[in-house]
């Protein structure tokens, strides 16, 4: 067998361009008696097999999936040449803001095509870099990612979180700030968790060791938060917080500066959480809850004393600031700071003991500094319109850097002085790019319901609308995250070859507060596929594109979007990237953490959610007879998020259904996750794939 496969992929390898054009050979998918009562309505799952990720006959399935897409892609004529093209536009050093811990200076600077950004350090704001971190070195093949996770109060030692092959599994370790070195101390099984340091260590969430060879498959129960002691072995380490009542929670903890407080944000999902506090002055005191959820988002932006600011959208649904003396728990009410008002309140940071306000007017930034007791003392000018980020810091601080990008604008850092209010360029990347050859505009597309929604389209100066441009449409649509403009090199090789980039901003994100947000949510989430096949018709309408030259992308919840779109209306799309995506809405919440998406999706559990998910969910839609667009799905054997078998259910379905001549493949990553940290060279790789892929369905070439 080994022999034969062998055979097998040299033969594709030197395969001729003609053998592209001859009709794909797809493997033989088995098909089981599978199937599910859901509250009356069965309903057959004959891929179930496919959702032991470990089994021998998944992994041999795999394989031969993937090598189907390397033949295809192999015979592709120009993707070379685009990657060409990415390499040369990430040959220049690209840096995030600094951060100061004591005297030290932290920043991450890529130099080019590093797999991974290094960590650096330097002395005061005009020391001299040195090295950090540098993750390249943990492993050959630039798999491994490492972040900074919190500092010691002392500022002496600081937590450093690692990930593998894109999981969201954590390993925590500690270095000292001054000389760079490694502690003994190491922490295992963490997520979604930084270092939250008190006296004499750190809090951290994790979840109990996971069954052998199930660390990225079986569902997480129980997240705990522990104490480490600074020297000792993670066996020693303190249960300070579980719900045992409650297996399907999160938990995260963070210590307001003074070390006298220890706050719990609890959350029953990704919408909605609880905050609690204890006072660690005193001895064996309890948790007191301040925030009751889980209806309202709550945020500790700052702690000052005994008084915490917190951010919310409690009876705002555009959110707004707000305080509490934590000695008036159950007592006290909360004094309103910054009030709600039309545009979203984004973000609250705090600097130098000045507040500031991030706020998002029709998907832009906008920044505001306000005084500790809500006084506005000035608007900050930003360099157009587009989204900017950062304004943290200690509260002596006299600086501050934050960071802006648009879609033709690469990200830049800014030097902001808190007692001027001026801003200077402290770092900008040298990339071979003209952004006055690009031009930028922001529409808003009717939706079925005539419900207005934003959409950016970039392309170049003076091209021609006459229907005939390949465009690519792009969205998420849930979770309340919002898309804003942003440069991202990786749309340059299209943009430069004719193509138009658009960006919908659909119900489900926060583009406008938490009403837009729950207008994309539960049984409203078929709202979020209307959107954006309103803005696919829009462009078509507008000449900006036709459907025999448009694709949809979306990763995540936006490869449910894509998954959903292409099933509902396969005439309108000619290419469709489902990435990473949820793709059987009916078992979603039975895999690792998907379960925290119940309450933005609902659950096949209970009956009156199930009707409205069976109605979209991508697996359970896939016709048979029909023409589908060229697909390609693609996954990884390391998401621990979204569980490759989405993707691998998803695809056999639509291989079995599809009765047009258009491709639909799968490409499954090794040693890859949900997308976080992916190495450049992986990152290049699959863009050069997509558009070579895209063009080439459309029967354009990359010039």
């Amino acid at each position: 067998m080994k022999y034969l496969f062998i055979i097998l992929v040299f033969i594709l390898s030197n395969a001729s361009m003609a053998q592209l054009t001859s009709p794909i050979q797809y493997p033989q998918t088995a098909k089981i008696e599978q199937k599910d009562n859901y509250h009356g309505t069965v309903v057959s799952d004959p891929y179930r097999w496919l959702e032991e990720d470990t089994a021998k006959a998944v992994s041999e399935w795999v394989d031969q999936q993937n090598a189907v897409t390397d033949r295809y892609i192999s015979q592709i004529p120009f993707i070379n040449k685009i990657k060409a093209r990415l390499e040369k536009l990430y040959t220049h050093s690209r840096y995030s803001a600094p951060n100061r811990v004591g005297e030290y200076y932290f920043f991450r600077k890529n130099d080019g095509l590093q797999n991974q950004s290094v960590i650096y350090r330097q002395k005061g704001i005009d020391g001299k870099p040195e090295v950090f971190i540098d993750p390249n070195t943990l492993s050959k093949d630039g798999t491994i990612t490492a972040d900074l996770s919190g500092a010691s109060m002392d500022k002496k030692y600081i937590g450093v979180s690692m990930s593998k092959s894109g999981s969201d599994w954590q390993e925590l370790a500690v270095y000292e700030v001054a000389t760079g070195k490694k502690l003994a101390d190491k922490i295992e099984w963490v997520k979604f968790s930084g270092s939250a340091w008190g006296k004499g260590g750190f809090y951290y969430s994790a979840y109990d060791k996971p069954t052998e060879g199930k660390a990225f498959s079986n569902k997480n129960e129980f997240h705990k938060i522990y104490f480490h002691k600074l020297g000792t072995a993670q066996a020693a380490d303190k249960l300070i917080f579980v719900d045992k009542k409650h297996p399907l929670r999160y938990f995260g903890s963070f210590v307001s500066r003074d070390g006298k407080y220890l706050f719990i944000s609890g959350s029953e999902g990704t919408s909605g959480n609880e905050l609690m506090v204890k006072d660690l002055t005193v001895p064996n005191s309890d948790f007191k809850t301040i925030c009751k959820g889980f209806k309202f988002n709550y945020d500790a932006v700052e702690i000052t004393g005994s008084k915490v600011f917190i951010l919310t959208d409690e009876n705002a649904p555009n959110y707004k600031l707000v305080s509490l003396d934590l000695k008036t728990i159950g007592k006290g009410k909360f004094e309103t700071i910054i009030p709600e008002r039309s545009d979203l309140l984004q973000a609250v940071r705090s600097c130098g003991g000045k507040l500031f306000a991030q706020y998002l007017a029709n998907v832009s930034t906008q920044m505001e500094q306000y005084s500790s007791t809500g006084k506005l003392e000035r608007k900050i000018e930003l360099p157009g319109i587009g989204t900017a980020g950062g304004f943290d810091g200690e509260p002596e601080d006299k600086i501050s850097f934050y960071t802006y990008t648009s879609f033709n604008y690469p990200s830049t850092i800014f030097k902001f002085d808190l007692a001027t209010g001026k801003s200077e360029v402290y770092r900008k990347p040298e990339i071979e790019f003209e952004p006055n050859n690009f031009e930028v505009k922001q529409e808003f597309v009717p939706s079925k319901d005539g419900t207005k929604v934003p959409v950016f389209i970039v392309n170049k100066k003076g091209l021609t609308m006459d229907g005939k441009n390949p465009a690519l449409l792009y969205g998420y649509g849930g979770f309340n995250i919002s898309l804003t403009p942003a440069f991202n090199p990786n749309n340059l090789p299209f943009l430069e070859n004719g193509g138009v980039y658009v960006l919908a901003n659909l119900r489900g994100g926060g583009e406008f507060g938490e009403a837009w947000h729950k207008a994309g949510m539960l049984e409203k989430k078929q709202n979020v596929f209307d959107d954006f096949i309103a803005a696919a018709e829009f462009l078509i309408s507008k000449g900006y594109t036709s459907k025999e030259k448009l694709a949809i992308e979306g990763g995540s919840n936006g490869g449910l979007l894509v998954g959903a779109c292409l099933t509902q209306r396969p005439d309108l799309f000619k290419v469709a990237f489902p990435a990473v995506g949820v793709l059987d809405m009916l078992r979603f919440h039975k895999f690792t953490i998907g379960w925290g998406w119940v309450v933005e999706y609902g659950s096949s559990d209970t009956a009156s959610h199930f009707p409205f998910l069976i109605k979209y969910s991508p697996l359970h839609n896939t016709k048979k007879g029909t023409n589908y667009p060229a697909t390609l799905v693609t996954t990884a054997d390391h998401d621990d998020r979204v569980v490759p078998a989405h993707s691998f259910k998803f695809i056999a379905a639509l291989q079995e259904a599809n009765s047009g001549q258009n491709p639909t493949l799968i490409r499954i990553g090794r040693k890859a996750g949900h997308g976080a940290g992916k190495p450049i060279s992986k990152v290049l790789e699959e863009v050069a794939i997509k558009w070579g892929f895209m063009l080439y369905n459309m029967d354009l070439s990359y010039q």
